[in-house]
């Protein structure tokens, strides 16, 4: 009768047989890993092992035993490295108690046989691939020792012939000296720089041929060569020609010694110094000037600078003036490269003319810009006489390539700097200066003055940490709020800029937007803040809190900017605002650019109000308003302020057209009052609210 509670036996799943040669080969890498040197990563090991235990295996299972396949797998297993004894007996003892543990092998007696014979011929295919191996690299090592031999026997005379070959056709003089000073040999060059033949120097004393007066300091160096304190002397030396007179030469002499390392003979290479000291001086010279002008460069008029400044006359000072051709982007682009390099060739020497009188440097620093250093005297005209004087030779046309062509200079002036000033610092502030007077127009020139230029670095500071600050969270959205002037009733939104920052106060909206125009950061800032308020005001308009206009000014940059419509498009899509809920402004003199009309026109197609900032500034505005889907304006602050009669009478203009009109910085009820009876219709300033937070906003909102 049989039990219920027993278990047929079953045999193993392939997946079982598997997982446990896993188990075999990792243990089998591990264990080899220990006992010897495999070039070869766990892993990798890991893999190669359970390649050769599969085969292995396989072989076991067949009908017929292959001791060949056996033997070609101990083979394998020697070309995976320098095993050895060591790595064959941790193979034998991994493998001859884990083969008959795998469960594919039970029960074990049936296979016995076949593991014991499996290992034996495992350790023959080894043994012999590790023999043969061994004769090889054997064979292998005689055949390099012949090859080496031969090798050498071969480079010595190649040696040998080469060094005939380089002192035969050396430029250099090459002379073999005895231990006594006595010449043994020289070639033809040594005999053509002292001009005579290689036969007529052998046999001379080698301090024979040097000038009065430096033989003694030869003589110490080759004693000290023969003694040891040195490898090898080099020395500038005189030696006589055959004609008397002294030549200037460079010495190498160095000490050889023979193969038992006896003090031999010594070698003496004479470099005739006479050619490479005048390509020294054209390398200098050429390091230090300008390859197309011929004038000196930044370096050297740097240098120059440092010298000018410890020497200048106490009472006149130095002037250091920076030159940069106005429009010279526009010439090069138009004429092509090589008539911009014959004009700035031209402008280099009407400058030597125009200066000639004066004493100092003119430089090319670099493009289309010059550096001028005036050491001043009593006599010495005026800045502005200068620079007038360069401006007045150089719009007379001149003529390249039948180009009739004429250009003006801008200049930035460092007059009269202090002695111990560092002349990195002067270019420098000349080329701040030099910026200043391009912004204005072309042709002019700005002295730098210290105050100005600290101010100016402060606003730089400020400018290029404005994108961490933003990052760090320290640049948010305030808001404002726009009023009707005829019954105070709040009407819009306006969406500014606020940066509280540390050291600087608070940055207003204005302040703000002027120095991310300055770095282009205003172009993600300004999306930005669109977004922030986009959202803001959707947010509102869902709760019913506030339901009027969000209205944004764009900067100059931001008017031009190609994607414009696409970062709208982005804000209104994320947002979720109505473009019939959003106004944008643009400053009125953009306008007449192809790229802020077209950017207008199609975001007015899009349903987006659009005002223009800065009205009546400009004399095109009202022109601007009559062409473009413009509805509204928006009046200066500085005209607002001087209630301007010129913009009060485009007022009634502006009514007839259907433009609406607001007016930036009311400050009182009186200023609101008077704007209000001038014909504008909505204002913003300090009377109805300043710059503040979303809940501050709805505060003073709900408390009108």
């Amino acid at each position: 009768m049989s039990n219920p509670s027993r278990i047929p036996d079953v045999p193993p799943s392939p997946q079982d047989n598997a997982a446990a040669r896993r188990t075999l080969a990792r243990k089998w890498s591990y264990l080899l890993l220990g006992a010897v040197a495999v070039p070869m990563g766990r892993e990798d090991l890991d893999r190669e092992l359970g390649d050769r235990l599969d085969a292995l295996c396989a072989v076991l299972h067949d009908e017929e035993f292959d001791a060949l396949a056996v033997e070609g797998i101990g083979a394998a297993l020697a070309g995976l490295g320098h095993l050895g004894r060591l790595g064959m007996r941790c193979t034998a003892d991994v493998l001859g108690r884990g083969l008959p543990a795998l469960p594919e092998f039970q029960p074990v007696e049936r296979y016995a046989e076949r593991i014991a014979r499996a290992l034996g011929a495992l350790g023959t295919g080894f043994t012999t691939a590790n023999t043969e191996s061994v004769l090889s690299q054997q064979e292998s090592m005689q055949r390099s020792l012949l090859k080496a031999v031969r090798d050498a026997n071969w480079n010595l005379k190649e040696s040998e012939a080469r060094y005939n070959e380089v002192v035969t056709s050396s430029s250099n003089g090459v002379l073999i000296v005895d231990l006594e000073g006595t010449l043994l040999r020289a070639n033809e060059a040594i005999g053509e720089i002292l001009g005579c033949t290689a036969e007529q120097l052998t046999g001379r004393a080698l301090l024979d041929l040097v000038a009065p007066g430096s033989a003694e300091m030869l003589r110490e160096a080759l004693d000290d060569l023969v003694a040891g304190t040195t490898q090898r002397v080099r020395q500038a030396q005189r030696m006589l020609r055959a004609d008397g007179e002294p030549a200037r030469l460079t010495l190498t002499a160095s000490l050889l010694r023979g193969a038992d390392d006896e003090r031999s003979h010594f070698v003496v290479v004479v470099e005739d110094g006479t050619e490479l000291e005048l390509l020294q001086n054209e390398l200098q010279r050429q390091s230090l000037h300008d390859v197309l002008t011929g004038l000196p460069n930044r370096q050297f008029f740097t240098t120059q600078l440092e010298t000018a400044l410890r020497k200048a006359d106490p009472e006149h000072g130095i002037t250091v003036l920076h030159l940069d051709v106005d429009a010279f982007g526009m010439l090069s682009n138009t004429f092509g490269a090589r008539i911009a390099e014959r004009l700035l060739q031209h402008v280099a020497q009407r400058l030597r003319v125009l200066l000639a009188g004066e004493k100092g440097m003119i430089a090319r620093f670099d493009g289309d810009e010059f550096g001028v250093l005036i050491e001043n005297t009593a006599a010495t005209p005026t800045i502005g006489a200068i620079v007038k004087s360069i401006n007045d030779d150089l719009l007379e046309p001149a003529y390249v390539d039948g180009h009739g062509l004429a250009v003006s200079m801008s200049a930035g002036v460092v007059h009269r700097p202090e002695q111990d000033a560092e002349p990195v610092d002067l270019l420098r502030a000349a080329d701040t200066a030099l910026r200043r007077a391009k912004v204005r127009r072309r042709g002019q020139w700005e002295v730098f003055h210290p105050g100005q230029d600290a101010a100016d670095r402060r606003e730089d500071l400020l400018a290029v940490t404005m994108p961490q600050a933003w990052e760090n969270g320290e640049v948010t959205a305030r808001y404002r709020p726009i009023v009707r002037l005829a019954d105070g009733e709040v009407s819009g939104v306006e969406a500014l800029l606020h940066w509280d920052r540390p050291g600087f106060g608070v940055l207003g909206h204005d302040r703000c937007a002027g120095l991310a125009e300055s770095t282009g950061l205003v172009l993600p800032l300004g999306e930005w803040l669109l977004e922030v308020a986009g959202g803001q005001s959707s947010w509102w308009r869902r709760r019913g809190r506030f339901e009027r206009s969000l209205v944004a000014r764009l900067t100059p940059h931001q008017a031009t900017d190609a994607d414009l419509v696409s970062r709208v498009v982005r804000v209104l899509e994320k947002s979720g605002l109505d473009a019939r809920g959003l106004a944008l402004s643009m400053p009125a003199e953009v306008v007449p650019l192809a790229d802020a009309a077209d950017n207008l026109s199609t975001l007015a197609g899009m349903g987006v109000h659009m005002g223009l900032d800065n009205f009546g500034l400009g004399p095109l505005d009202p022109a601007a308003v009559a062409e473009l889907p413009v509805r509204s304006v928006r009046v200066a602050p500085p005209l607002v302020e001087r209630r301007s009669p010129y913009v009060t009478a485009l007022l009634p203009l502006m009514r007839e057209a259907g433009v609406t009109v607001a007016v930036d910085g009311i400050s009182s009820e009186e200023h609101a009052r008077w704007w209000c009876a001038a014909g504008a219709d909505f204002g913003t300033g300090s009377y109805f609210g300043e710059p503040a937070t979303p809940g501050e906003f709805l505060e003073g909102v709900s408390g009108r």
